[in-house]
């Protein structure tokens, strides 16, 4: 599989607005499969932590205040992304606030979002449930740090599509995946996918 970058954002809320904003994120380059390189940095958007966000995620309003400016970050990260297509777990999370961010900065999305969370609803229907931690406990995946951290979250989420690749090698014969093919594969109905991938061969 050709470059793909892993997304994972941290947040003070749900859903983008002025009061809610990314407080971190990562970006995990994976290549031919492996990590290849990485970027992650806290971000300061002025906004508020709730004391029970704090608790799941680590990040502090006091840690935010000694971050860079969300602009700045999202301009870097931008850069490093670049045009490399984009997966992250529970992607519709991380799309509308990549989307949000970047639209701050006066840029905006060039690429698609492939999910690991649909991905993986459909090549692992046996795992117990399809929350990333479950996953990766289930799967045995390298754990690099706190969960609910963006680094340690885009990290594990990029051995999980590792994972995926793998399985659709072993069981499935689709010696090559790119990104087209996760995002097509993504929308198959979880009844069809075994046929449908014997169609892609």
């Amino acid at each position: 599989m050709g470059r793909i970058a892993v997304i994972d954002f941290e947040t003070n809320g749900l859903s983008p607005s002025t009061a809610c904003r990314a407080t971190e994120i990562a970006a995990v380059l994976v290549e031919e499969g492996r990590i290849v390189g990485h970027y992650q940095s806290l971000m300061n958007a002025g906004v508020f932590v709730p004391r029970d966000i704090e608790r799941l995620t680590g990040i502090s309003n006091a840690m935010l205040r000694e971050a860079p400016p969300a602009a700045r970050v999202m301009r870097e990260v931008a850069d490093f992304v670049g045009d490399t297509p984009l997966v992250a777990h529970n992607a519709a999370f991380d799309r509308k606030f990549w989307d949000h961010e970047l639209s701050l900065v006066g840029a905006a999305r060039r690429q698609d979002f492939a999910c690991s969370l649909l991905l993986a609803r459909r090549l692992l229907p046996e795992a117990p449930d399809h929350k990333l931690g479950t996953l990766g406990r289930w799967l045995g995946l390298p754990v690099s740090g706190r969960a609910h951290r963006a680094l340690a979250d885009s990290e594990m989420t990029a051995h999980l599509l590792i994972r995926l690749q793998a399985l659709l090698a072993q069981r499935h014969g689709i010696k090559r995946t790119d990104h087209a093919l996760l995002c097509a594969l993504q929308k198959v109905p979880a009844a069809r996918v075994t046929d449908w991938l014997a169609s892609v061969r």
